[in-house]
């Protein structure tokens, strides 16, 4: 259907020149079906596109003279429309969880903490795991370190490490990445969890340990 024209209206950025919002004095013709027309006055373009009953599209301005193809406008942006909403719904969305872990960490804590991980991967998310040192422990990072090779081990079946462990101050980070959900749903089957389910839209931080006593951090 042949668009209403509203002459002085604001153009909308990024939208090609529809009918009379075109300046060029010739065209290059296209028909609905793509075929070249031919070049053409735009005062006889309009015309043909009056006498179908569809819109006049600037669809190359760089072109010399511009193409133009005549269509049904509105109808062209719903399609467009519902094609960029689809392709918005099949796009995997990527969130990045954070677990932070002690290099003393006692084996409960750190199994508690492994099942959240291993949860988020099941979800399909990444995980940053932070390994914070306090007082004279990060002169011993290689104690850190272990902690999260024992955690990269432990999930290898759900997610592999995709930036390495690094430290950067009192803290080392390292990113796991959730392997292919067809291959985890194939591998372990359906999930069974009585965990409640986790907010995606705020990222999580896990709450640290308990602080040291001073006499711990001066050791």
């Amino acid at each position: 259907m042949r668009q209403n024209k509203r002459p002085g209206g604001p153009t909308i950025a990024n939208e090609p020149r529809v009918n009379e919002k075109i300046r060029a004095k010739e065209v290059r013709l296209v028909d609905p079906s793509g075929g070249q027309v031919g070049i053409k006055g735009i005062d006889e373009a309009r015309w043909l596109a009056d006498q179908l009953g569809l819109d006049l599209v600037e669809v190359a301005p760089e072109a010399r003279p511009p193409v133009v193809r005549l269509m049904d406008y509105g109808k062209f942006k719903y399609e467009a429309s519902v094609k960029a909403r689809e392709a918005r719904k099949n796009q995997t969305r990527t969130v990045i969880k954070e677990v932070q872990f002690r290099p003393k960490i006692a084996s409960s804590d750190f199994d508690v903490k492994r099942k959240r991980v291993e949860k988020f991967l099941r979800n399909g998310d990444k995980v940053k795991v932070v390994m914070r040192f306090r007082g004279r422990e990060v002169t011993h990072p290689e104690l850190g370190r272990d902690i999260l090779k024992r955690l990269e081990a432990a999930v290898e079946d759900l997610g592999a490490v995709e930036i390495m462990p690094r430290l950067d101050g009192r803290q080392m980070t390292m990113v796991i990445a959730p392997l292919r959900r067809q291959k985890i749903k194939d591998e372990s089957g359906p999930e069974e969890s009585s965990e409640a389910p986790v907010d995606e839209a705020a990222p999580v931080t896990e709450p640290e340990e308990e602080q040291e006593s001073a006499q711990a951090e001066d050791t």
